[in-house]
């Protein structure tokens, strides 16, 4: 007969059921009434605070934002130019060193040819601005103008004082202070914008694939389609814009030979560079083509500014709408009016953004909005 083996238990496991189990804690009552005024009002006031506090967040958060939209333009616009050094047979990595070379070659170039010219033109316009204002009091009408009210008096004295005492420049920004924080925030907005386009341009198929990742199975192939034709099209208007300040930049050209002005390359990259932001660029550009060439006579610079606002005219209504719709299949209106609204909300960066947002918007009324329509 075999001897059964004895059964141990060690803490709870000896306990019996009636002790395990839960004692009655009573009966459950009904669920709250959701159409009750105070569970829609707690909802309410919970979701209200919840938004202002998400809003404040994104607020004070703007600007890194905006640092890394734009740079998700400048990778989007660069992408084809790495794509064009890809099918030549460089890997991405090669590609990417080779656009961004090509693009710091170019900031070295301009800041070569451009900033001295432009600094030394800046000094003699301070060492001459009290006499080009006395010259004012040469003409008759400005003359009785300023008997009356003493207008040219009262500039004269403060632009005096401001270059004399050499505080013009540090108080248009506040201050020694000011100007620490201009430079300072500029440097590191700069570099934080090399710094994620590189980034981005080294991994954009990576991150793009990744956001992919995000949408259904089922609508991921149109999906991708449709956001690797919004990138194409982005890069399309880094390049249309580029092309527009290359035109831009010949037209300064010529005109500064043509008239004998100084500096002529300098000028003719200051107007390149001004003309790569829509519509707002040109203004400084002009601004700046004007005064170089005031420094030679007054009726040079009214001959500059003509020419330069009847090439606006010309480029707005007749290069730039023929330019865009080629390479974002836009029309010539639609272009004009994304950026006045862009520079009119954002300044520089809505105008930088808005032609290719309106292109990508147009993009997907045509292949999703359209269609749906007609079908329904």
């Amino acid at each position: 007969m075999a001897l059964k083996k004895p059964s141990i238990h060690f803490g709870s496991k000896s306990r019996s059921k009636a002790e395990v189990a839960p004692k009655n804690l009573g009966q459950q009552g009904m669920p709250l009434d959701r159409a009750h005024p105070f569970y829609f009002g707690f909802l309410a006031a919970t979701g209200a605070i919840i938004a202002i506090t998400l809003l404040r967040a994104f607020a004070n958060a703007s600007q890194v934002f905006v640092l890394i939209i734009i740079s998700l333009f400048f990778a989007a616009g660069l992408n084809p130019a790495v794509e064009f050094f890809q099918r030549r047979g460089l890997k991405r990595t090669g590609a990417v060193a080779c656009v961004v070379g090509i693009v710091l070659a170019f900031v070295g170039v301009f800041s070569s040819v451009v900033i001295p010219p432009v600094v030394h033109q800046l000094n003699l316009l301070l060492k001459d601005a009290p006499s080009l204002i006395a010259n004012l009091k040469n003409n008759p009408t400005l003359e009785h103008l300023n008997v009356k009210y003493g207008i040219i008096d009262t500039i004269q004295k403060k632009v005096n004082a401001g270059v004399h005492d050499g505080q013009f420049v540090v108080g248009a920004f506040g201050g020694v202070i000011g100007v620490g924080k201009a430079v300072l925030s500029g440097a590191i907005a700069t570099l934080t914008i090399l710094i994620l386009t590189l980034y981005f341009l080294a991994s954009l198929p990576t991150v793009t694939q990744s956001a992919y990742r995000f949408v259904p199975l089922s609508r991921r192939d149109r999906v991708s389609r449709i956001s690797d034709a919004i990138i194409k099209r982005v890069g399309a208007f880094v390049s249309g814009q580029a092309t527009v300040a290359v035109i831009a930049g010949i037209f300064a050209l010529v005109l500064s030979l043509a008239l004998g002005l100084p500096y002529a390359s300098a000028i003719s990259m200051l107007v390149f560079l001004c003309g790569l932001i829509p519509l707002i660029g040109h203004i400084l550009g002009c601004a700046a083509f004007t005064i170089v060439a005031l420094t030679k006579s007054p009726t040079d610079a009214i001959i500059v500014f003509v020419c330069y606002v009847i090439y606006i005219q010309l480029e707005n209504y007749f290069i730039l709408p023929r330019i865009m719709r080629r390479s974002l299949s836009m029309p010539g209106l639609v272009t004009i009016i994304a950026a006045l609204v862009g520079v009119s909300l954002l300044g520089v960066i809505g105008g930088l953004l808005a032609v290719p947002i309106a292109a990508a918007i147009l993009l997907i009324v045509d292949e999703v909005v359209f269609p749906k329509a007609e079908r329904g």
